[in-house]
């Protein structure tokens, strides 16, 4: 196909690109939920990174870009139970105040709902 309009991402070398960025993001997700679960915990690297990566999934996703594919949703929900596991199991290590953990919770489980969902109206 080439070039289908003037945008920064209306060509195939734009969408092989954006499928190598939504390739790496992926990949980091699941190499964190793969790996050991102390990296997941909600102060350490992947418990932070891991929720930015979604969003940024996510958002790519709306723009309705080629070369964005999602991974599929029961993938994403095998994540969201690995994660929200760690996270139940540890966030009260970290003292937080009631209200924080409620919204923090919230905010995780709608973050990965909301790409589940987007996954199954791909």
């Amino acid at each position: 196909m080439g070039t289908w309009g003037a945008g920064n991402f209306d060509s195939d070398t734009a969408a092989d690109r954006l499928g190598d960025l939504v390739s790496r993001l992926v990949a980091g997700v699941t190499e964190a939920m793969n790996g050991d679960p102390v990296e997941l915990e909600p102060d350490e690297y992947g418990g932070v990174g891991v929720p930015c990566d979604l969003e940024l999934l996510l958002l790519l996703h709306r723009q309705g870009w080629a070369g964005v594919t999602l991974p599929p949703p029961a993938l994403i929900r095998s994540w969201q139970k690995t994660f929200l596991d760690v996270w139940e199991r540890t966030i009260d290590d970290l003292d937080p105040d009631p209200a924080y953990k409620e919204e923090r919770r919230a905010v995780l489980t709608e973050t990965f709902e909301r790409l589940a969902e987007a996954s199954e109206g791909s």
